[in-house]
């Protein structure tokens, strides 16, 4: 079967690639550990089934030279996260990353993380 790097992850698949990029390279059972601690009644078979569609989409390599098989990102986090923005602005905001930010600013963003943004906007004017 063919990888597809390019396929997005879908919701259920970052949650478990976040856990991955914590975790490191992993067996299916430490992501589930992992996993239901947020997540109680998530099975093991899921997070399998979950894990071996992510290998096939190309979002996990994996490991099999050992009993249980190890799984690891295939792109880094800030990597994964700059191609699904690049997508989300092309799509949503017609390439434009200053609307993005300003639909970002309109009420998604706090306090607190406005000043943290303010205080970055000042250091590069810098």
């Amino acid at each position: 079967m063919t990888k597809n790097v390019s396929r997005k992850p879908t919701a259920a698949e970052l949650d478990l690639l976040r856990l991955i990029w914590q975790l490191g390279p992993s067996t299916v059972r430490e992501v589930h550990q992992a996993a239901i601690k947020d997540r109680p009644d998530l099975a093991s078979a899921t997070v399998l089934r979950l894990m071996q569609v992510m290998h096939t989409k190309g979002l996990l390599t994996r490991d099999e030279t050992q009993k249980s098989h190890v799984y690891a990102a295939a792109q880094g986090q800030d990597s994964l996260q700059t191609n699904l923005l690049k997508d989300l602005i092309h799509k949503a905001f017609s390439g434009s990353a200053k609307d993005l930010v300003m639909a970002a600013l309109r009420g998604h963003v706090s306090k607190e993380e406005k000043a943290e943004i303010q205080k970055l906007l000042n250091e590069d004017e810098k």
